[in-house]
C-alpha cells in the first residue's frame, strides 16, 4: 500500500459546499473542498476513493499537500513556509498538536521544536465561503527570517483546467483572461504596494464548459491591500494546487523570539452551477458581514463628485451653482474632490498640508457645506493621507517621514511621494489632520485616495516597509471608524487600484475606475462583479466626450450604465440643455424606484454572445427582476440572437417592459409591444429567449420583470 490513511478527519459544512480536513501522520491536509457532501459520506470513504498505487520514481508513500507543504515532509512541489535562522532551521517539519473544532470553525496548531516554530491554521466557512489564515509563531530563542506564508493551501480537482486570472491597467481594471492549466505553475505577482490595477489578487478555476449559468467553478480571493502573489501549481503526479499569501520583500519580516506572523485571510467558494452562482456566494458573504449593516440601514445615496467639472479651478460661486443643480437632478450626496487645501492649484504642491485653503475658502468650507445641506444633500471630502509632495509644509518640516531606499533618487508618481504608514508618528499625525477636519465640519463621506504605488517601499531604518505601510493605513482607517462612525469611506487608489476585501473591512465603497466611459466601464464593471456587490462599486455618469478615451457616447448608455452600481455623476452640469437635464432626472429617478432590488437582489449575468453584454438583478423572491443589455459592437447578422434570460421561476409568469432609454420610439410592433409591456411565463424567457430590437452599436435597453 503507498498511501497512509488518516489518522483523524475534520468537517465543515456551508449552505452548499463542504470541507474535509484529514490528517496524515499529524499533517492537515484538504481531502475534500467542494459542493456540499451529505451525512453519509465521510473522511473515511473519501481517503479509501484516494488511494493511489506507487508510482515510478515516486515515494512509496504519497506525500498529501498539506495546508502548508513543508520542506521537511518531502513535498516537492512549492513549500508552504520558507524561513531560516542564519541559514538553519529552514526544512520545516511540524505535526498538529491541538485541534479546536466545532461545526463552522477549525482552529489547528502543528508544532516543529526542532525548527522552534508554530504553525497556526484557522479555517471557517461562512455561507458558502471558506476564511482560512495561516501563522507563523517564533518558539525558538534566536530571530526567524520569514521569505513567505502561504494562506491554507487547497486542491484543485483535475476537471477544473482551466484558469481564469484578472489582468488590467489604470482605467482599464478587472479584465477577465482564460488561460489553460498545465502542468508546472501559473504565477501571478504585484510589488507596487497596493492591490494593483493590473493583478488583482483573486482568480477562479472551472472546468472547460463552465459558463455563467452552469459548470465547476472555484473562485479565491485574497483579502489584502498590499503586495501578494498567487500560485496555481500542478504536479507530474496530475495533482493540483492554489497558493494565495502576501508577497514580501527580502528581509521585511523578521520574527523575534514570541512573535507571530499571521497572513491576510483567503476567501474561497465553490459551485458546480456556474460563474453567478459562485459570484453571488462571495455577494452574499459581503452583505453579511457586520461591517456591511451600516450600509444596510439606508439607500445608498445617489453621489455628485466635482472633479471632472472643475478640477483644480476651485470658486465658490461655481461649487454653489453645481451643488444647486445636484440637488435638482437628484443628487443626495455632494463630493468636494481634490483642491481644496492649502496651496493645491495644482498636483505638484500641497499633498500633506490638510487644512482649508482661506485664499480660495476665506470662510473655510462652511459655507459650501451649509448650502449642500440646506438643499438636502450629505457633505463629502476627498483627502490622500498616504501622500506628500516636495512642495508642502508637511515635506519640509519632516523629509524622513517618505518611504525611500537611498542612495536611489526618488520615484515620484503624480509629483508626490508616499509617507511611512509603518511609523507611528506619520499615523498619528495624519489622523490627527483628518479627525481635525471631521471635528469642524459637517462632513458625512471621505473619498481616501491613493495615486501612487510603493515603488521604493523603504522605511526609516533602511528595511523593507511595504507590509507595515498597509498595516498602518488599516490601523489609520480602524482608528477613523471607531472616532466617526457615522462616516463613510471609499477606497479610492486612482480608481481601482485598491479593490480586496482587507481595505472593505474598514471602507464602505470602491472606486472602480477613473474612466466614466460607459463602453469600457461595461467590461470593468463585470469583472468586478465576479467579487464584489453592486452597492460597493462606484458607477458615475461621466461627461461628454469621455476626458479619459475621448469617446462621445449617448446620455442614455452613460446613465444605463452607471444605473447598476452605487450611481453618480461626475460631469459639469451647467453643460447640459434642458433635454438633457431632465433626461439625467429621469435616470435617477429610475435607479431610485429600483435601488433596493439592485443593491439587494441576486446577480445574474447572461451568456449572451459576441458583442453584447447583458446581465440582470433578480429580486430573492424572483418575484421582480431587472435586465441591462448593451450592444457593444454590430450584429454579425440582420437580428441579433434571441437573449436567454437567467435567474427566474420558470413556473410563474411576468410582465416584460422596456423602461430605459426614456424616450425610445415604438418604431416597430416589437418595440411598441415591449414598451407597453408583454406577459410570459418564465421557462419562455429562460428557455426560448426574448427576441431583442435592432440596435446600433453603443445603445442598450433595461427590461423591468414583474410576476404576474
Amino acid at each position: 500500500m503507498s498511501h497512509l490513511y488518516p489518522d483523524r478527519y475534520l468537517r465543515l459544512d456551508g449552505d452548499a459546499v463542504t470541507l474535509i480536513l484529514a490528517i496524515t501522520d499529524g499533517v492537515p491536509h484538504v481531502l475534500y473542498w467542494g459542493e456540499r457532501l451529505s451525512a453519509e459520506t465521510d473522511g473515511a470513504m473519501l481517503a479509501r476513493l484516494a488511494l493511489r498505487e506507487e508510482a515510478p520514481a515516486s515515494p512509496a508513500q504519497q506525500i498529501p499537500v498539506a495546508l502548508t507543504p513543508m520542506p521537511g515532509h518531502g513535498h516537492v512541489g512549492r513549500p508552504g513556509v520558507a524561513i531560516h535562522r542564519d541559514g538553519r532551521d529552514w526544512a520545516v517539519m511540524a505535526r498538529v498538536v491541538a485541534v479546536e473544532a466545532d461545526a463552522r470553525a477549525i482552529r489547528l496548531t502543528s508544532r516543529d521544536p526542532a525548527c522552534g516554530i508554530a504553525i497556526e491554521h484557522a479555517l471557517a466557512i461562512d455561507g458558502d465561503v471558506l476564511i482560512a489564515t495561516t501563522a507563523l509563531v517564533n518558539e525558538g530563542d534566536a530571530a526567524i527570517d520569514l521569505a513567505h506564508l502561504s494562506a491554507p493551501v487547497l486542491p484543485i480537482p483535475a476537471q477544473a483546467t482551466r484558469i481564469l486570472g484578472f489582468e488590467g491597467r489604470w482605467s482599464n481594471e478587472f479584465q477577465l483572461h482564460s488561460r489553460e492549466r498545465g502542468v508546472g505553475s501559473w504565477l501571478r505577482e504585484n510589488r507596487r504596494g497596493r492591490t494593483s490595477h493590473d493583478a488583482f489578487p483573486a482568480l477562479i478555476l472551472a472546468d472547460p464548459g463552465a459558463g455563467e449559468a452552469d459548470g465547476l467553478a472555484y473562485g479565491l480571493h485574497l483579502g489584502w491591500s498590499g503586495n501578494h502573489r498567487s500560485v496555481v501549481e500542478t504536479t507530474a503526479d496530475a495533482r493540483g494546487q492554489v497558493m494565495m499569501e502576501a508577497l514580501l520583500f527580502p528581509g521585511e519580516i523578521r520574527l523575534a523570539p514570541g512573535d507571530r506572523y499571521a497572513t491576510p485571510p483567503l476567501f474561497a467558494s465553490v459551485t458546480r452551477q456556474g460563474l453567478s452562482v459562485l459570484s453571488r456566494a462571495f455577494h452574499r458573504y459581503l452583505r453579511a458581514r457586520p461591517e456591511h449593516q451600516r450600509l444596510r440601514e439606508r439607500p445608498r445615496p445617489v453621489h455628485y463628485n466635482c472633479w471632472e467639472a472643475i478640477y483644480f479651478d476651485h470658486r465658490l460661486d461655481t461649487l454653489l451653482a453645481l451643488a444647486d443643480r445636484a440637488a435638482a437632478v437628484g443628487a443626495e450626496r455632494f463630493v468636494l474632490d481634490d483642491g481644496w487645501f492649502m496651496g493645491r492649484r495644482s498636483d505638484r504642491a500641497g499633498l500633506g498640508d490638510w487644512r482649508v485653503d482661506p485664499a480660495v475658502y476665506p470662510d473655510g468650507l462652511a459655507p459650501l457645506i451649509d448650502q449642500v445641506a440646506a438643499r438636502g444633500m450629505e457633505f463629502g471630502l476627498w483627502v490622500e493621507p498616504e501622500m506628500v509632495n516636495p512642495d508642502s509644509d508637511l515635506y519640509r518640516a519632516h523629509p524622513d517621514w517618505v518611504l525611500a531606499t537611498p542612495p536611489a533618487p526618488a520615484v515620484t508618481y503624480r509629483n508626490q511621494l508616499v509617507l511611512d504608514f509603518g511609523r507611528a508618528e506619520v499615523r498619528d499625525h495624519l489622523f490627527g489632520c483628518i479627525d481635525a477636519l471631521l471635528r469642524e465640519y459637517r462632513i458625512g463621506y471621505l473619498k481616501w485616495d491613493m495615486n501612487s504605488d510603493l515603488p521604493q517601499p523603504g522605511g526609516g531604518d533602511g528595511r523593507p516597509a511595504a507590509d507595515a505601510h498597509v498595516r498602518g493605513v488599516y490601523d489609520v482607517l480602524d482608528r477613523l471608524r471607531a472616532a466617526w462612525p457615522h462616516v463613510e469611506i471609499e477606497s479610492c487608489a486612482s480608481g481601482g487600484g485598491r479593490a480586496d476585501y482587507g481595505i472593505l473591512a474598514r471602507t464602505d465603497r470602491i472606486w472602480t475606475s477613473d474612466s466614466n466611459d460607459a463602453i469600457d466601464r461595461l467590461a470593468i464593471q463585470r469583472g468586478f462583479s465576479h467579487f464584489f456587490p453592486a452597492e460597493l462599486m462606484g458607477a458615475h455618469v461621466g461627461p461628454d466626450p469621455c476626458h479619459i478615451t475621448g469617446r462621445t457616447l449617448s446620455l442614455a448608455l452613460r446613465i444605463q450604465t452607471a444605473m447598476f452600481g452605487h450611481m453618480g455623476m461626475e460631469l459639469d452640469l451647467r453643460t447640459l440643455d434642458d433635454a438633457a437635464f431632465a433626461e439625467l432626472q429621469a435616470g435617477i429617478a429610475l435607479h431610485k424606484r429600483h435601488r433596493a432590488l439592485i443593491h439587494h437582489g441576486d446577480l445574474v449575468r447572461l451568456d449572451a454572445g459576441r458583442g453584447v453584454n447583458a446581465f440582470g438583478i433578480v429580486a430573492a423572491d424572483r418575484a421582480e427582476a431587472l435586465f441591462s443589455v448593451t450592444r457593444i459592437t454590430e450584429a454579425t447578422g440582420y437580428y441579433p440572437d434571441p437573449l436567454r434570460l437567467a435567474g427566474l421561476d420558470p413556473t410563474r409568469r411576468y410582465r416584460v417592459q422596456l423602461v430605459w432609454p426614456q424616450a425610445i420610439p415604438a418604431r416597430s410592433a416589437l418595440t411598441a409591444a415591449l414598451i407597453e409591456g408583454i406577459e410570459v411565463t418564465g421557462e419562455a424567457l429562460m428557455l426560448h429567449g426574448l427576441q431583442p430590437p435592432r440596435a446600433h452599436p453603443q445603445t442598450g435597453f433595461v427590461l423591468h420583470l414583474t410576476a404576474a
